[in-house]
């Protein structure tokens, strides 16, 4: 970008807003300035003042900035003149900036980091119920690992969209039946601004598009110390066809998934360049955002000269893909005529590619021309790591990921896994912040966790106890206003909506299911036999509530289909004061039904969850799991803080097993989780609950929280990609030119090495191989000749490095090695892989040949 269009670090000033009036009061800006940083959304010190200002708006929309809109001037004048007002707001200012400006987490540990910035691009973000950009758990992952960056420090930007819709809101009539509505997002209600240029121009990039180019309006959220930019094709400039793009998050068929993806990679990309932003490190929150891998490959083979292969094979060094997904079916696929139809142009003039070759970048079978185009598979070949959300789904990806890389171990599949985390302090409920403040600190999650297992544990029984009725309810009270609203719009019967705010009892046991309703999660389980369910929630000395929520895909007939089936079962049983099922899950619901519940369910069919987090969310809020071991509960759960369905195997859709399950769900609930919970003390207070309570808390809670999983992505990710990047990038990629050359010579002599026989002497358990291999003229610095052989009894395999001893007289290149093991020798084979340039084996080159 040319200088005079740089941006620049400021604050938020009048000049740049949009849409708000009376910008000319007297301490108007430090309003400004609190309202358009979303930390207040988990730094809840802020909340009073909001309440002082419109207590009635605030508790329906908990959105600052629509008080500001919607507030008088008088109003506004009045609070700001009031001097226990501004004492207040320069006090939250203050604590605001130094919780921005003053060094964390990643200043303290790694202050002369080769890492200056990530750039994290994601197709949505749940930060709050004021930015509706968000669908489920993608964006409740993308937004809490964006907070827990801003609270340690770590430099990370973010990339997204801003959509005029979002997705769909929710209604369900009297018949049980989800209808989809689509209100407008406006902008000037929306805690964002224009991003602007010095000279007040608004920043527009510009991203070819057939027929037309598209003109992006760029936007900025200030998420703590963090920046989250975001882009929408709502530009007077655009045709009405491309208006539109940005409307609604996952709408539309695949031609919109690929022109809005397009504007995710492409278009992101070309935004940081115009911010002369320039990441060490992108990291793709799934293959939505892959077409930057292009894109940052263009730039750099703009910039310094090179070939796109060379550009490509610098720049995935600072590319992290994260793969949430479990099923080969969940990833995005375009058409080959798709796209020739975006993409042919771009790929001829800007990448110097030619159509096939573009394709093969994201097909299995190269080959192939019939095959579409994956975006996951583009994500892989662009990135220099690759990671599942916990360890049960970094092997099942490996599965998943295992036709890119033939002849390859499923076990060496490159896949690891960092294990998803919620941010804490954004899930926490006043009473819980008020316990684990008193128990560690205000700043417990903000750095190290090591203490607050031991710290946690000393509550006593009393405390933790009163903690969870008090949370319960609040619950209670919540659930019966929103039920009373939802009754009266679903048009239920005048009974109903007279009982409306009398449902659920602050008492009794209280369980919450709430997530998208598909079949794989089997909403339903719990319906397998309804009359044992009634007995169950109906006891009368032992009742049982349950609250409900979940959207069903807007096209997904079989989902809409299971909210029926519990909306009738609660009708046709008159169960409105045990069971309750919520419309237009959000993340207000979430966060109240997570901060209330005793015990959260979670019955996907194994392996299908990839990780889950909204179990996670009750850890902070003393809320135990009663799960299927999948996801993160696979590896969190233990007999001490939870309990669990399934035997840690895969069984399909067989419907013998989810019979199974569901009695087996049927007789935790009644001979576990029921009795341990009305097993009270002279004190009223159930010892064995709390004592799981104590151990969720301390235990599962630090582990699994965004803090933690943030810090292991930088460190074991951001970190040495960085490091990579540069190196490969230095001297104009010249480290990217030898790969490039240095594959394509093994490629084309790979398929003529030949073995020659294995020489093989033994004593006891010492073996010494030598074995001679023609390489066809490859040079042996470029392979690396392994021993190898497959772990037994859950052991990792082996790989023992061959040494290169001489060159026989007829070519062939002699390399041996001493085995020193118990096992029979001929569990071992020789196998081939390339080692050149630091290449990472087998991402970055998947040759692999093995001795016959």
């Amino acid at each position: 970008m040319k200088n005079n269009r740089k941006m620049k670090e400021q604050k938020i000033n009048a000049n740049q807003l949009y849409g708000l009036m009376h910008t000319d009061i007297e301490g108007i800006d430090g309003l400004i300035e609190l309202a358009l940083n979303i930390r207040w959304s988990w730094n809840h010190a802020s909340d009073e003042l909001w309440r002082q200002l419109d207590s009635e708006l605030w508790e329906f929309t908990r959105n600052p900035w629509v008080i500001l809109q919607m507030i008088s001037r008088d109003r506004l004048e009045g609070h700001l003149a009031d001097p226990a007002f501004r004492i207040k707001l320069d006090g939250l200012l203050k604590k605001n900036d130094q919780a921005i400006s003053m060094p964390s987490w990643f200043q303290h540990n790694h202050p002369k980091a080769a890492l200056t910035t990530i750039a994290y691009f994601s197709m949505e973000y749940m930060l709050n119920e004021a930015l509706p950009i968000y669908a489920g758990g993608l964006g409740n992952v993308a937004g809490d690992q964006l907070k827990s960056a801003s609270d340690l420090g770590v430099p990370v930007v973010a990339v997204g969209i801003l959509y005029a819709k979002g997705y769909f809101r929710q209604e369900i009539d009297k018949y049980g039946t989800q209808n989809a509505l689509f209100p407008y997002n406006d902008p000037g209600q929306l805690p964002v601004t224009p991003l602007r240029l010095p000279n007040g121009e608004w920043l527009r990039i510009k991203v070819s598009m057939p027929g037309h180019p598209v003109w992006l309006r760029a936007w900025q959220v200030q998420v703590g110390r963090s920046k989250l930019y975001l882009l929408d094709s709502n530009d007077a400039a655009n045709l009405p066809t491309h208006r539109g793009i940005t409307d609604e998050l996952y709408g539309g068929g695949t031609d919109l998934r690929i022109k809005q993806e397009i504007i995710l990679g492409v278009g992101g990309y070309k935004l940081l360049r115009a911010l002369d932003i320039m990441p060490e490190v992108c990291h793709l929150n799934e293959g939505h955002a892959a077409f930057l891998v292009l894109e940052r490959a263009n730039d750099f083979m703009k910039e310094n000269g090179t070939s796109f292969a060379e550009a490509l094979a610098v720049t995935r060094a600072g590319n992290l893909f994260t793969t949430h997904t479990a099923v080969a079916a969940g990833f995005d696929h375009f058409s080959p005529s798709s796209m020739e139809y975006h993409l042919g142009t771009y790929a001829k003039e800007q990448l110097g590619l030619d159509f096939n070759e573009l394709m093969a970048l994201g097909r299995a079978n190269t080959n192939n021309h019939s095959e579409s185009f994956n975006m996951a598979y583009l994500a892989i070949r662009g990135s220099g790591a690759v990671n599942g959300v916990s360890q049960l789904h970094g092997e099942v990806s490996r599965n998943l990921f295992n036709n890119l890389f033939p002849r390859w171990p499923v076990a060496e599949v490159p896949v690891g896994h960092v294990t998803n985390g919620v941010h804490m302090p954004c899930w926490d409920s006043k009473y819980a912040d008020e316990i684990w403040t008193e128990s560690c600190g205000k700043d417990r999650w903000r750095g190290e966790l090591d203490d607050h297992s031991a710290h946690i544990s000393k509550l006593s029984d009393e405390k933790l106890w009163e903690f969870r009725d008090r949370s319960r309810n609040r619950l209670v009270d919540f659930i019966r206003g929103r039920f009373e609203r939802q009754a009266l719009v679903s048009g239920l019967p005048a009974e109903v909506v007279e009982i409306a705010n009398q449902v659920f009892d602050p008492g009794t046991l209280t369980l919450g299911f709430a997530r998208r309703f598909v079949p794989y999660k089997r909403p339903d389980l719990l319906l397998y036999d309804p009359e044992r369910l009634v007995r169950i929630l109906t006891h009368p000395e032992h009742p049982v509530q349950l609250v409900l929520a979940g959207k069903a895909p807007p096209f997904d007939e079989a989902g809409k289909g299971l909210i029926r089936k519990w909306v009738r079962f609660i009708q046709q049983h008159n169960l409105y004061k045990h069971v309750l099922f919520l419309s237009d899950y959000d993340m207000m619901l979430a966060e109240n039904l997570v901060q209330g519940v005793d015990v959260w369910l979670n019955t996907p069919r194994r392996p299908w969850e990839a990780s889950g987090t909204s179990g996670m969310k009750v850890l902070v809020n003393g809320g135990l799991n009663l799960s299927e071991l999948d996801g993160w509960w696979a590896e969190a759960y233990t007999p001490e803080v939870g309990w669990a369905l399934g035997d840690g195997q895969e069984h399909g859709n067989d419907p013998a097993w989810d019979a199974q399950e569901a009695a087996t769900l049927y007789e935790i609930l009644e001979q576990q989780v029921v009795p341990e919970f009305y097993a009270r003390n002279k004190k009223g207070v159930s010892e064995i609950w709390v004592g799981r309570m104590r151990k969720s808390m301390a235990t599962l809670t630090p582990r699994f929280s965004a803090n933690r999983t943030v810090r292991e992505y930088t460190e074991d990710y951001y970190l040495p990609a960085a490091i990579n990047y540069k190196k490969s990038a230095a001297r104009k990629g010249a480290k990217g030119k030898r790969i490039v050359s240095a594959g394509h010579e093994l490629k084309n002599k790979w398929d003529a090495i030949k073995f020659d026989q294995v020489e093989i002497e033994s004593v006891r358990q010492k073996h010494h191989l030598k074995v001679p291999i023609w390489l066809n003229g490859i040079n042996p610095k470029h392979i690396q000749v392994e021993l190898f052989a497959e772990g037994i009894n859950g052991e990792t395999s082996e790989n023992l490095k061959m040494k290169f001893d001489w060159i026989g007289e007829d070519g062939a290149h002699n390399f041996y090695v001493q085995v020193n093991s118990s096992r029979p020798i001929d569990h071992y084979t020789v196998r081939i892989v390339p080692s050149y340039e630091g290449v990472s084996v087998p991402l970055e080159d998947n040759l692999i040949v093995w001795q016959r």
